[in-house]
């Protein structure tokens, strides 16, 4: 990741509340919970849609 990649992301992070910040950082956090989130259809519309997809 670059570094206006992952400012992106830290911004973005920031702006979540605590409870939300924890919550993102416990799946990240799991490997199984982030694959199983990433196979559901709503993560695969959005990471085709940020790369650039329709």
């Amino acid at each position: 990741m670059d570094k206006m990649d992952k400012q992106g992301t830290e911004k973005l992070f920031n702006k979540l509340s605590p409870e939300q910040q924890k919550q993102v950082q416990d799946i990240l956090s799991d490997k199984e919970k982030t694959k199983e989130i990433l196979k559901t259809p709503q993560a695969q519309a959005l990471i085709k849609k940020l790369m650039g997809g329709n």
